[in-house]
């Protein structure tokens, strides 16, 4: 599925504001979760951009969003997967979940039993695309052939200081997007000297160098989080951040071991 470099993360996020804010400079991609319990924030967030929209007239519609949660693990057995799915879209106030994740292979998750369920909500048209989130090569093969849909996106974590190239070669060998959370690493990214050393011959932030060394690693889009208007413009303008090939390859040097969201 197309999705563009630079979404909005909201989990913490409890101000429809916010979301608001975000679409009026412009993000098309708004990730939520079961488990973050703020759905309603972003469905509200969303209806106010829109309206706002509408009002200037900048011809942005519902259509133009892609609006993607997750069903957290105690959504997965095969029964579970359809009410889970349709409390989320009334609470987002939307008919149609742009894109579904199971958030993690764990809890109630079987691919022989939920990932029919995921495809039986495509079917009927109240889920556009399926994704999954935390798996590892075996789980996506696994995924990928229990599902009749073309598995869309696998979110997982990724910054400098934690990602799997092997996730990202099993992307691109198989036509799925990689959508990459955290890529601030929680905000250390100021404390990465490599990633400094880049901000600083460029005269800009660490957290923009984070963002575009992820998203020029196809087919990476990420989603980090910001709540207030100046975060948001920048980490959207950090998409437009061309780094050369050595600048890569010095943050792709720094260890990836810290993962902040293990199992």
């Amino acid at each position: 599925m197309h999705l563009p470099p630079v979404g909005l993360g909201t989990m913490g996020i409890d101000d429809p504001d916010a979301v608001a804010t975000a679409l009026a400079v412009g993000y098309r991609h708004l990730d939520t979760a079961r488990i973050y319990g703020n759905e309603a924030v972003v469905g509200d967030g969303l209806a106010a951009g829109l309206d706002a929209s509408d009002a200037i007239g900048d011809g942005t519609t519902r259509e133009d969003v892609t609006v993607a949660t997750k069903l957290w693990v105690d959504d997965l057995a095969g029964d579970d997967v359809a009410p889970a799915a349709r409390e989320s879209a009334d609470l987002l106030g939307v008919e149609t979940l742009d894109l579904l994740y199971v958030h993690r292979p764990r809890g109630g998750y079987d691919p022989e039993t939920t990932l029919p369920a995921l495809d039986r909500l495509v079917d009927e048209g109240l889920v556009r695309d399926a994704g999954v989130s935390n798996f590892e090569p075996d789980q996506l093969d696994r995924a990928m052939a229990a599902l009749d849909a073309p598995l869309a996106a696998h979110q997982t974590e990724l910054h400098p200081l934690f990602y799997k190239p092997t996730l990202l070669d099993h992307a691109r060998e198989h036509g799925y997007t990689v959508v990459a959370y955290s890529p601030l690493a929680g905000g250390r990214v100021r404390d990465i000297d490599a990633v400094v050393e880049v901000a600083e011959a460029r005269d800009t932030t660490p957290e923009a160098v984070a963002i575009a060394w992820a998203t020029a690693k196809d087919p990476v889009v990420t989603i980090p989080k910001a709540s207030s208007e100046r975060h948001l413009r920048a980490n959207l303008a950090a998409a437009d951040l061309d780094l050369a090939p050595a600048e890569i390859a010095a943050i792709d040097a720094v260890g990836r071991e810290e993962e902040l969201f293990p199992e």
